[in-house]
């Protein structure tokens, strides 16, 4: 039995205002090849198929005709869980419809019952041969009443025992059946289990597209709350490959695509899960490179030497460059602009860290909003009115909380 587990896909996320299908289209058809020639038998995604909660048309129907093109192949399961980006309702709407393509979706907690994120795989003869332990990316709201008073602190602890218990509740129901199973075959059914969370210790980098997330989204869960029940543990969220607290058997399998200029110099993979012999053996695949994106910084000199590179390739390249140098250069862009004219390199973003005006109506000429978060207009106000760094910290803290409410809000079930 092969294995396939990726996450992270943010269908229909754009950068820097350009829209990024034909890059994602590609992907999603390496994905299928990679499908057939690897003999894949279970497909895992483990959240964020989408970048919004109300995804493109153009985003929902390359979805669905990747999993309408993969549940004809030699896949016989395809299994789906929401993350903190995706719609609850959206993904949910389809369930029955694509549960007859062999397509398990798993949305929220709200919407089944706690036993139907266990999914019992079974082959094409309708033997059982793997045992699923779906959870979805799990809300605050869906865990625990909120009581007031809570410190921010209290609240994220709470969310982490809840989030923990989640996973022991399900692990027993899975424990049970594969102990049942046993006793009647004789043959011990793996358990497999997904998650969307942030684990503790969990690497991101400037860039990834990982917001910072505090108390009421995605607590840090540490390694220890998923039980050694599980023989594997597919991931999403963080957009880095890694390992989760040293174990070889917790696994993200990070984003296919990099979704920002901080993961442009990074491999992407999936990985590809063998069962045989009892145990489950893990193998990294890399994903090629769609659409090269590079991050270019220094003085003057640096810049135009290596931008002059990059124009002698002759490729497709996506380009953010940074400012690094002492001299005051208010005709950058169009310096730069001049350099790239009549390649296929495109600045896509330009960083002029001569700005360092505490005025964020000062920076308009410099700065386009689309090239900054909620977080970090914010921060420029504390500064800018001179609050102590001991106070700092919780009032993002506070603000960040907020943001994660309304990003949480599911349009879709409006």
């Amino acid at each position: 039995m092969n294995i396939l587990h990726t996450s992270d896909w943010h269908l229909g996320r754009k950068l820097y205002g350009r829209n990024r299908y034909d890059e994602f289209q590609q992907c999603l058809d390496w994905f299928a090849e990679q499908i057939e020639t690897q003999n894949i038998d279970v497909l895992l995604i483990a959240g964020d198929i989408f970048d919004t909660t109300a995804p493109t048309h153009r985003a929902q129907a390359m979805y669905y005709d990747f999993l309408c093109r993969v549940a004809t192949s030699s896949c016989q399961h395809i299994v789906i869980i929401s993350g903190n980006h995706d719609s609850p309702s959206f993904l949910h709407a389809p369930r029955d419809i694509l549960k007859q393509l062999q397509v398990h979706v798993i949305a929220s907690v709200e919407q089944q019952a706690i036993e139907d994120e266990v999914i019992i795989l079974k082959n094409s003869e309708g033997v059982p041969v793997l045992i699923v332990c779906a959870v979805p990316f799990l809300r605050d709201r869906d865990m625990r009443l909120v009581e007031a008073g809570e410190s921010i602190a209290d609240k994220e602890k709470k969310l982490a025992q809840a989030i923990a218990q989640h996973y022991a509740d399900v692990a027993k129901i899975a424990l049970q059946y594969q102990q049942n199973h046993q006793k009647t075959t004789g043959y011990r059914l793996p358990i497999v289990g997904m998650g969307h969370l942030f684990a503790a210790d969990g690497k991101t980098i400037e860039g990834d597209g990982v917001r910072d997330l505090y108390v009421g989204s995605l607590a840090h869960v540490p390694a220890s709350a998923f039980p050694d029940t599980f023989d594997y543990v597919a991931l999403g969220h963080l957009h880095v490959p890694q390992k989760v607290g040293g174990c070889e058997h917790i696994r993200y399998s990070g984003s296919p695509l990099p979704m920002g200029f901080g993961e442009a110099e990074q491999t992407k993979l999936y990985h590809l899960l063998a069962y045989h012999d009892d145990k489950i053996h893990i193998e990294n695949i890399t994903i090629p490179v769609f659409q090269r994106l590079k991050m270019v910084r220094g003085d003057w000199q640096q810049i135009e030497v290596k931008i002059q590179q990059l124009y002698q390739e002759a490729a497709s390249i996506w380009l953010e460059v940074q400012y690094t140098g002492e001299e005051v250069m208010p005709d950058l862009r169009e310096r730069m602009g001049a350099l790239v004219e009549g390649s296929q390199v495109e600045i896509l973003r330009v960083k002029n860290t001569q700005i360092r005006s505490p005025m964020i109506s000062s920076n308009i000429h410099q700065e386009r909003l689309d090239e900054l978060e909620p977080l970090d207009v914010f921060n420029r106000c504390l500064t800018q009115h001179g609050l102590p760094e001991s106070q700092q910290e919780d009032l993002r803290q506070s603000f960040q909380h907020l943001i994660n409410q309304m990003e949480q809000h599911d349009h879709a079930a409006k």
